[in-house]
């Protein structure tokens, strides 16, 4: 345990309220100067840092200097006190010490334990969330459960097949996977289960199906949510079962496949629309593995930036780049991340990303989120409120984003002082806004139906942030 935990405290220090060397002594390394801790970041891999609550000279700037070095480490606050909002935006968590020392090192352990999980698979972040998905993982990946993976387009089903896979006894056999939205509706059950020669025109031969080239390993399907419900009945007799019918053959065949699905549909409203068989989806989500987007863990931003740096050889990022970097909401998760990662390694690989390369990333995505609709059907007048609609939450998210950079560099002091509040002076204008949003919002789900897809796509926005305002607005 010493060697991946760094203690900062002062053994002395008169307000502590626990004897310190019979519960953090034994957890790590102590280290009593900022300055060695940041000497032994750039010597070490460290995991985690216990940092007391008495320590001098805890402030946002010194904790984000610590992240730089060590994007990856846990940086957790030690409390005589415990308070579950306490420092909640500057740490990682809260220890506290009231449980005595054998708690405090079960707590210690259980992190290391779930980074270690996290390395396993190959996912970086620190997130409490993604710890989950890794533990998950780890209890599932052994068994043949059927798995189902949710999350959003770009947030890596992929990335947590492969790993329930790689850890499973099918390891040294196939992971077969497919795209089921990818495949045209009458393609899917011939690239599925194979067909017999003749079995439609144009088939010249016999073919062996997915499922078959999958036999005693794995089976990713992809977007199952696209899948129709007269080939979602076949899907479930293969599951049940281990037995399917190729397309023109009456001989049937028996597979031994396990089955990892994902979606980014909400298959519960499907199945109250009548899209999905609710059998097929309780076969599937035996487990349920749910990918959180990266709006939701921004925490796992900066790991996540300086991984994709490393790999395509980024120079590095400045301060504020960082701090615009870990404020935008990344509608397109991961693989968005990765790209602008990508992007910026073919146009400024020579020197440091700076904050105009950022704000020029910024503004085209922006640019693209704002474009109006150009299909037809949209009157002078609806094409005036969505400009009045994509301008106020331009506006909002670009204002936001200034009070946040302003006040993360704010000088702190040796207390934790709370951030001072900044108060709206126009809160009859504010409201209005969110009327106005809320109106434009209701009449694009009434022109297209109560579609919340079509709504999003008149909108101009992403479909998870039209689930988010309608939550806010509770227009479910």
């Amino acid at each position: 345990m010493k060697r991946n935990v760094l203690v900062v405290a002062k053994p002395d220090e008169p307000s502590q309220h626990y004897d310190y060397d019979t519960i953090l002594a034994p957890m790590g390394e102590t280290v009593t100067e900022w300055s060695l801790v940041s000497t032994i970041l750039k010597e070490r891999h460290i995991d985690l840092i216990l940092v007391d609550e008495a320590f001098p000279g805890i402030t946002r700037a010194v904790i984000r200097r610590l992240r730089m070095r060590a994007p990856l480490a846990d940086i957790w606050k030690i409390t005589a006190r415990y308070d579950k909002h306490d420092d909640e935006n500057l740490f990682d968590g809260v220890i506290s010490v009231d449980g005595g020392r054998e708690e405090v090192a079960k707590k210690v352990t259980r992190i290391l334990y779930l980074k270690s999980l996290l390395e396993k698979y190959g996912m970086v972040g620190r997130s409490e969330k993604m710890k989950l998905v890794a533990d998950t993982i780890e209890r599932i990946a052994p068994t043949d459960i059927s798995v189902l993976i949710i999350g959003p387009s770009g947030s890596g089903k992929e990335l947590v097949s492969r790993a329930v896979h790689k850890n499973s006894r099918r390891a040294e056999q196939s992971l077969v996977a497919v795209n089921c939205g990818a495949i045209a509706e009458g393609v899917l059950e011939s690239e599925l289960f194979g067909h017999e020669k003749g079995a439609f025109t144009g088939s010249v031969g016999r073919r062996e199906g997915l499922f078959r080239q999958a036999d005693g390993g794995t089976i990713f399907l992809d977007e199952i949510g696209e899948t129709k419900p007269d080939m979602q009945v076949k899907l479930l007799r293969a599951l049940e079962d281990g037995v399917y019918y190729p397309v023109g053959g009456d001989r049937p065949i028996r597979v031994d496949v396990r089955v990892i699905a994902a979606t980014n549909r909400d298959l519960n409203e499907a199945i109250r629309e009548g899209l999905f068989r609710d059998d097929l989806y309780y076969r599937l989500g035996v487990v349920k593995i749910v990918l959180p987007p990266l709006f939701e863990r921004p925490g796992d931003i900066l790991p996540l930036l300086c991984a994709f740096a490393k790999k395509e050889g980024v120079p590095g990022f400045s301060d504020m780049a960082i701090d615009l970097l870990t404020r935008y909401d990344w509608p397109g998760n991961v693989r968005q991340l990765r790209n602008f990662v990508t992007r910026m390694a073919a146009l400024q690989r020579d020197h440091e990303i700076a904050v105009a390369d950022v704000e020029q990333y910024l503004a085209e995505q922006g640019m693209q989120q704002r474009q109006l609709p150009v299909a037809t059907g949209h009157t002078t007048e609806e094409a005036g409120h969505e400009l009045i609609y994509h301008a106020l939450l331009s506006l909002g998210s670009e204002i936001k984003m200034l009070r946040e950079l302003i006040l993360s560099n704010l000088p702190g002091n040796h207390e934790f002082e709370a951030e001072p509040e900044i108060r709206d002076t126009t809160p009859k204008s504010d409201a209005s806004i969110k009327d106005m949003e809320r109106e434009l919002i209701a009449t694009a789900l009434r022109a297209t139906g109560g579609n919340r897809k079509d709504a999003a796509a008149r909108l101009g926005i992403g479909e998870r942030t039209l689930y988010r305002k309608l939550k806010k607005y509770n227009l479910n």
